[in-house]
């Protein structure tokens, strides 16, 4: 099932400087929560340890959790790093949102 969720190599590189930082933290968890400006939100927390229920994701030393529920919403999502002039964000390419709002983390379906 993760096949269906990728993460690029500037996301990957992100993740695993930030976790070089940080000895308790092993993990970057992505989920999915009601609420924001379109319906949906993404959230994104350091965790030390994963759950029952995550999907892993793994990409050279970066390593993101996945709950079970947040994966229903996230399904062949993409999640990247960007660094522009606009500033520097985790955004995630939602194939299943059907409206975004500027924020770039929240999302209707």
């Amino acid at each position: 099932m993760t096949e269906n969720i990728t993460l690029t190599d500037a996301a990957a590189r992100r993740i695993a400087t930030i976790l070089s930082k940080d000895a308790a933290k092993t993990a970057l968890r992505v989920s999915v929560e009601g609420g924001g400006c379109s319906g949906f939100s993404y959230k994104f927390d350091l965790v030390g340890e994963g759950l029952e229920d995550d999907i892993v994701l793994e990409k050279d030393k970066a390593r993101v959790l996945i709950d079970s529920l947040s994966l229903v919403y996230m399904e062949g999502s993409e999640i990247d790093f960007v660094d522009n002039l606009m500033g520097q964000s985790f955004q995630i390419k939602n194939p299943n949102a059907v409206a975004s709002c500027g924020c770039g983390t929240s999302f209707a379906i």
